[in-house]
């Protein structure tokens, strides 16, 4: 184990002394190691080290070899040895200094080469012991930040025990760390910016080859000011010739530790709260940087394109921005649909935050009733920023400001969004001076969220101002899966959640929910499974077995009725156009539905190579249009359908019928795959024989929307009836079609015989009788007929209803073929 190749060469110490890690204090001979004067409580006092005895020459002039540290005897684990100590104060400011712990030699012999002992105390802190001639037996020193990351005070017995890295299996090196630095005392500053790439060679001179966990915290000694560096994130790699430093997972786990090397990219943080103050580097993220080292975006349910963007605004590194000669990003816009998560990401946004908390606005508290007052609120939004930057400049910590529902206040200037004072314009003009006016603020970002993202002022959109626009949509499958994740996670902590319910069954079957939708399916699934414990006939009583409540499959899937999506299915709409089933009585019906199947596939391809695709469906009156084209939406499987027909706009002014189509489209727009079924055209542009007229505003609209091309990665299929085909092509409509069906009557005898048989409600006999008395009245001599399928069902229903089904049923046949 010892005689492992060394990755950093033979240790001999390079000229300028950074290879050359955990040197051991030097004295000349006799001379005692020196209280240091840090100031408490922000340190430890030494031990008075005349107690100990001077420390022999031999002992602390020995430089240790510069190959990673290795304990002598593994790591620990069961039946290796172990000692209870009593923790003390660090004995010397080169063991504070150096983050060392002390130990007698009477306790833990030395390496004979020289090097410092890894130990790991109370189980999980690995520190870099040093054994000191003359320390107490049975103690250990460590200094004030070492007892506080270890959770040891100075009354406690800590178990301690030896440690080896190379025996824990996984990566034993540390290819990247984020550190954030601060003073460590309140006498000892400075005003001097540091240098990131010297303060690096600095640590790595000082703590080579000791271990770093996230979360410790270690006393630097840097040109005589005492600094405070805190390990936030770790990045750990395998060693090789060639190894990508930075190709390790970032770690946040006291438990992931790593060896600290020459080749280790850190990357420093500020500490806004001691006041310390770095230059910019061209290598490294801003050391004042809004966004904590280690923060996962997945932790808050947002998917990765999001998360990607909204990095944006603390990606870059200072010194590179100030090189290209560009600004930082002032604002970042969240639009989408309701429930998908903006609100919840500015609930959360203070987790990802370094220092600072934001400020929260909402939109329509900003408005006043007293004149010039909605203005001042604008202003006071951006005083705190205003006034850092006037003292402190480049120096200035972030100020985020986040700002719900913007389209509340920042409204299209001229539209009277701010009603007849104009109030709303000059929001809108303050806000902008703000963001971009002629005394730049560089130490703001405005986070704005929305669903109305049309609504908002287009110069508010442009560069410079909120310039990063971020969708955040409807989740997909996996995205629905790691929300239901969150949401059921105490379910499954505490053992609530049976072992029949299948995430990502349910993910599948959640389609187009949103994350409010998906939190309230599990709300309602838990309130089917504790109704089975309410007491019979009572309605707030429980039984004593709810401590076993468990919440099972049956549970979700009651929920799945109760709970629809807004952006989902129009279910009970186009299951009421085809109440009597899909008869195949011809086999045009079969070709149609096996057109609409390929229509379908078409669509929904992975190469998306049709994201449009509009069908029409014409034919007499009855023969089942609205019902084959709602079949093939219903089997189509897309998570989003919509039905737009003369009922639902019964009684709409010509704008609210444009508005109502402009909305069902737009919400198309937002989900992957989409269909809309337009049924009766005719009726939706009041078209009226006589006049003849019609709506020119809806009928315009409707051809926008046959040919507009849905956003990048999105298709949307539309399937449109009419009885008017002619009229079609008189109004220029049947042109933005790319597809065109006809949809005939029953046709012959053989087909109404398939209905008849087909309904159950005649025998054979009377099927003959039937289509004998049919043709009696000559209205089909030549052996075909021509009514629609509507018609011959409905003519079966009433016939249903008379002592004479035959003679019902042919009455009403024939004076169907009369209308024709």
């Amino acid at each position: 184990m010892f005689n492992r190749p060394n990755p950093y060469g033979d240790g001999r110490p390079s000229p300028q002394g950074y290879s050359n890690p955990n040197q051991a204090p030097r004295y000349d001979h006799g001379q005692l190691p020196m209280p240091h004067d840090y100031d408490e409580p922000m340190t430890d006092e030494p031990y008075d080290s005349r107690g100990y005895g001077a420390p022999p020459p031999q002992q602390m002039n020995r430089a240790p070899q510069s190959q990673p540290l290795r304990a002598p005897m593994g790591g620990a684990r069961p039946g290796g040895p172990s000692w209870m100590f009593q923790p003390s104060k660090s004995p010397t400011d080169n063991y504070t200094f150096g983050n060392i712990v002390a130990v007698s030699p009477l306790d833990i012999p030395p390496n004979p080469d020289g090097s410092d002992i890894y130990v790991l105390v109370k189980d999980l802190y690995v520190f870099s012991a040093r054994p000191l001639d003359g320390f107490p037996r049975g103690t250990i020193g460590m200094s004030t930040h070492q007892r506080t990351w270890a959770e040891v005070g100075m009354r406690d017995a800590v178990k301690v025990e030896l440690y080896d890295q190379f025996n824990q299996g996984g990566s034993a090196y540390l290819g990247s760390s984020d550190i954030e630095v601060g003073f460590a005392s309140a006498s000892k500053r400075t005003e001097v910016p540091y240098d990131q790439d010297d303060l690096a060679k600095a640590v790595i001179y000082n703590f080579q080859n000791q271990l770093f966990a996230p979360g410790q915290k270690i006393l630097m000694d840097h040109k005589g000011i005492p600094l405070v560096l805190h390990v936030k994130t770790v990045q750990r790699v395998n060693w090789s010739e060639k190894v990508d430093m930075n190709s390790g997972e970032v770690e946040t786990s006291p438990v992931a530790r790593g060896l600290l090397t020459p080749q280790t990219q850190i990357n420093f943080y500020r500490d806004a709260k001691t006041g310390v103050n770095m230059k910019a580097s061209n290598r490294r993220p801003a050391a004042n940087s809004i966004i904590q080292p280690g923060f996962k975006f997945e932790d808050m349910g947002i998917g990765v394109p999001s998360s990607v963007e909204l990095s944006r605004p603390a990606s870059s590194p200072p010194g590179l921005v100030e090189k290209l000669g560009i600004q930082h990003v002032k604002g970042l816009l969240l639009y989408g649909p309701p429930g998908t998560g903006k609100t919840l990401i500015a609930r959360q946004i203070g987790k990802m935050l370094n220092a600072r908390e934001p400020k929260i606005i909402n939109g329509p508290e900003v408005l006043n009733k007293y004149v010039g007052q909605s203005e001042e609120n604008i202003r006071k939004m951006f005083a705190d920023a205003e006034k850092e930057y006037k003292e402190k400049g480049d120096e200035s910590g972030l100020h985020i400001i986040i700002f719900d529902e913007l389209d509340a206040v920042c409204k299209q200037r001229g539209s009277g969004g701010g009603g007849g004072t104009g109030v709303g314009d000059s929001v809108v003009n303050q806000l902008l001076s703000k963001l971009d006016g002629v005394d730049q603020l560089n130490n703001i970002l405005l986070i704005g969220m929305t669903n109305r993202m049309d609504m908002i002022d287009e110069a508010l959109l442009r560069p410079g101002r909120l310039e990063v626009h971020v969708e955040i949509s409807l989740p997909d499958e996996k995205g629905r899966s790691q929300i239901l994740n969150i949401h059921t996670e105490k379910m499954r902590t505490n053992k609530v959640m049976d072992t029949d319910v299948d995430l990502e069954e349910l993910a599948h079957l959640t389609k187009n929910f949103s994350g409010a939708e998906i939190a309230g399916l599990v709300k309602a699934a838990s309130s089917f499974a504790f109704s089975r414990h309410v007491k019979v006939g009572t309605m707030a009583s429980i039984n004593d077995d709810v401590v076993n409540m468990k919440v099972n499959r049956a549970d979700f899937h009651n929920a799945l009725e109760e709970v629809k999506p807004a952006f989902g299915v129009s279910e009970e709409e186009l299951s009421s156009r085809i109440q009597y089933g899909m008869l195949h009585y011809s086999e045009t019906i079969n070709d149609i539905l096996r057109e609409g199947e390929l229509f379908v596939k078409q669509v929904s391809s992975q190469n998306q190579s049709t994201p449009l695709l509009s069908v029409l469906l014409h034919g007499p009156t009855g023969s089942g249009k609205t019902a084959l084209a709602s079949k093939v939406a219903v089997d189509s499987g897309f998570p989003f359908i919509k039905l737009i027909s003369p009922e639902d706009m019964a009684g709409f002014s010509e704008a609210a019928k444009v508005a109502h189509i402009m909305r069902v489209f737009d919400s198309a727009y937002k989900s992957r795959t989409s269909m809309v079924v337009v049924d009766n055209i005719e009726q939706i542009i009041d078209w009226v024989p006589i006049g003849p007229r019609f709506s020119n505003s809806v009928l315009q609209t409707l051809m926008v929307y046959l040919r507009k091309q849905p956003p990048r990665g999105r298709c949307l299929l539309i399937l449109a009836t009419t009885t008017e085909r002619a009229l079609m092509k008189q109004l220029d409509i049947y042109k933005s079609f790319n597809s065109n069906i006809m949809v005939p009557n029953v046709k012959t005898f053989a087909e109404l015989r398939y209905i008849m048989e087909n309904s159950n409600a005649f025998d054979v006999q009377e099927i003959a009788q039937a289509l004998e008395g049919i043709g009696s009245l000559g209205l089909a001599d030549d052996g075909r007929l021509s009514v629609g399928v509507k018609k011959v069902l409905l003519g079966i229903e009433s016939a249903k209803q008379d002592t004479d089904k035959v003679g019902r049923f042919v009455r009403v046949i024939n004076e169907a073929m009369e209308e024709y």
